[in-house]
């Protein structure tokens, strides 16, 4: 079984926003409206490193700052892999896998800190 914090460590999250799971939530929310990781799907097939390289670090980012453990550490990985023009096959089915994941458990964040 997969450790709830591997995809979303909500008390590190929680910590971020100075326990106030209100903001936390509504960060969580929108998030789902984020574009980043759409972005980065289009900029790699039309083979637009920058770009992507920008979309990976905008993803990046908020997978940070919303303490999305295992998205971080991937895109962190393909945002080096996107710098030194290396992406591997399959790279971003990888990161697309771990970000549909962590997609399917906020809904569940989101109510237990929205009320």
């Amino acid at each position: 079984m997969t450790d709830e914090k591997t995809y979303i460590d909500s008390e590190e999250g929680l910590k971020r926003v100075m326990n106030n799971g209100k903001l936390y939530a509504r960060l969580l929310e929108k998030f789902k409206a984020d574009t980043s990781f759409a972005n980065l799907g289009a900029h790699l097939s039309a083979g637009d490193m920058e770009q992507a390289q920008i979309s990976a670090h905008t993803l990046k980012g908020l997978a940070a700052n919303l303490s999305f453990t295992e998205l971080f550490e991937q895109v962190r990985d393909l945002e080096s892999q996107i710098k030194e023009r290396a992406v591997p096959d399959g790279a971003l089915d990888t990161v697309k896998n771990t970000y549909d994941e962590t997609l399917k458990r906020l809904d569940e964040v989101i109510a237990k800190y929205a009320t």
